[in-house]
């Protein structure tokens, strides 16, 4: 056991004050490094113009380990870098005494759980938690001789790769199945499920053709606007998200604002479509799906009796009617584009038989249930993986593991 300081040495390079201004620089800054050890960008920049903070000098070997937001845990080694390669000074530059620690295992002694750890504990502050250089160089390490340190880097290569490649094929699939829940709304809500029906081209450019018995109406005549007030404010307080929908607040774990008072608020009944009025153009909206009071600032619409309130909630949360909304939104910024009430009543919606929304809303929560049990099965499979690639670390870089000649 040995502290790191006296295995590698720290930050032991920075460019002067006198550095010519139109030298070249390839600048990794903390952001640029994620909690997996990738350095996802280098950005150039001319010395003159690049951050003040862009000053370690790196080379082939070093292990890059953040001093600020430790949490996030963004180390990462250098391997082949350019000769230009700068760091930020947010990063402890650590570089193997070679007579002592082989670089492939540096990179993953400081990966080992009980290390990250013990940065975590020794950082300060709360919200911005950091730690000193020299704290670093204090953590005690495991350094068994040379040759056993070049076995164990190189059993970890092959072994973690493999943990690796299964990871990725695992986020693939997920992103596989996002797309998937995305693709069958929009397809049931805008071709209906009976893809023997024949189709007509409905003159809205965001439906195209949808089934020639179904309807077009504006959402004036299918929608009233609905603007009672509270009188007191106990109502179940409701809050609009693009990712969630319409949700109580109770449910959702985020700090928000809360006025001294809810009274005044917005009433809105189970299956009432409520729109976030300033983040519409991103598809914060959707249908309440109980009695509750909404901010002064959003819109609530009751739906007629040719709309199902299941059938408005999955129409309004597909991208393109978000993209299609954005149109009759008014502001001068498309950040700061506003849905008001006369922008809304100027959509298209179609309209199937109420029969037939019943079968599209039935059949999207069926296949979207399946989607989901294979997505959270997928997660839960990456996170034992995750698990698995720690814990193969720990074991191998603190010899609790017998590392084979021929690895």
């Amino acid at each position: 056991m040995m502290r790191l300081k006296f295995a590698a040495t720290i930050n032991d390079e920075a460019l002067p004050e006198n550095v010519d201004p139109d030298f070249e620089i390839a600048y990794v800054d903390i952001g640029n490094v994620d909690s997996s050890g990738t350095i996802h960008e280098i950005v150039d920049y001319r010395f003159e113009a690049a951050p003040s903070r862009a000053r370690r000098i790196v080379q082939d070997g070093d292990v890059i380990i953040s001093t600020v937001r430790t949490y996030l845990q963004a180390i990462a080694p250098i391997i082949s870098p350019p000769e230009n390669l700068i760091v930020s000074t947010g990063f402890a530059v650590v570089r193997p005494r070679s007579s002592l620690l082989d670089p492939g295992f540096c990179r993953y002694a400081v990966r080992e759980p009980r290390f990250l750890a013990e940065v975590e504990m020794r950082s300060t502050g709360i919200s911005y938690p950091a730690i000193n250089a020299s704290e670093i160089g204090d953590i005690v390490i495991a350094l068994p001789e040379l040759p056993v340190q070049r076995r164990t880097s190189a059993f970890l290569d092959a072994e973690l790769a493999q943990i690796d490649a299964l990871i990725e094929a695992k986020q693939k699939l997920l992103d596989l199945l996002a797309e998937k829940r995305r693709t069958l709304v929009a397809e049931a809500i805008m071709r209906g499920l009976d893809r023997s029906a024949p189709l007509r081209p409905c003159g809205i450019e965001w439906l195209g053709d949808i089934p020639a018995h179904w309807k077009i109406e504006r959402s004036r005549w299918l929608f009233s606007e609905r603007d009672e007030r509270s009188d007191t404010g106990e109502e179940e307080m409701l809050t609009v998200s693009h990712i969630t929908g319409v949700t109580p607040r109770s449910e959702k774990d985020v700090n928000m604002f809360e006025a001294e008072t809810t009274a005044g608020y917005k009433l809105c009944f189970t299956g009432d479509l409520v729109i976030n009025t300033l983040w519409a153009w991103m598809g914060a909206m959707g249908t309440a799906p109980i009695d509750g009071i909404v901010s002064p600032a959003y819109n609530v619409y009751s739906p007629g009796p040719c709309l199902l309130p299941a059938y408005v909630d999955a129409l309004v949360r597909i991208p393109v009617f978000a993209q299609e909304v954005t149109r009759y939104s008014k502001g001068v910024w498309s950040s700061r584009l506003r849905l008001y009430p006369e922008g809304f009543f100027e959509t298209f919606w179609p309209v199937p038989p109420l029969n037939e929304q019943e079968q599209i809303v039935a059949h999207i929560a069926e296949e979207r249930t399946k989607i989901d049990k294979l997505a959270s099965a997928t997660e839960r499979s990456i996170t034992l993986l995750k698990e698995r690639r720690s814990a193969l670390i720990a074991a191998a870089v603190t010899g609790q593991i017998d590392i084979p000649e021929a690895a």
